[in-house]
């Protein structure tokens, strides 16, 4: 199976939020951000993401395949409930976007870098005070 049609499998995996099943996706040495995770840690970061923003959706923007690599931009409009990256939300309406890249090893990822737009949520948030 295609880079391609593999991440587009982990999507619906966390869209279906069938966390049971991320081992078919995801390696057990996982590492996030250059955190050595592992697929408990990750599943672990992942519950809390969906407790937080309960209606979270991972949307692909842009995805670029570069075996063993995936880039994606990914796209949310959500509501988290309370603090989200140190900020405070409370069930406002935002709008933001994820830079993020995969390494893959026989098929499942591996490591994992990403770079949320903090800022874009920041400004949201203070226009609407304002």
């Amino acid at each position: 199976m295609d880079l391609s049609s593999r991440y587009e499998e982990y999507i619906r995996c966390l869209n279906q939020r069938e966390l049971s099943r991320l081992s078919s996706y995801v390696g057990n040495d996982v590492v996030h951000n250059g955190k050595q995770l592992g697929l408990a840690g990750y599943q672990a970061m992942l519950a809390a993401n969906y407790e937080e923003i309960p209606d979270l959706h991972f949307h692909v923007d842009l995805l670029v395949i570069q075996p063993p690599f995936v880039a994606a931009i990914l796209h949310f409009d959500c509501h988290p409930t309370a603090r989200f990256l140190g900020i405070e939300i409370n069930g406002r309406h935002v709008i933001f976007n994820e830079n993020v890249f995969y390494r893959y090893s026989e098929g499942k990822i591996q490591e994992v870098r990403s770079v949320i737009d903090k800022q874009r949520i920041e400004d949201m948030i203070h226009q609407r005070c304002e």
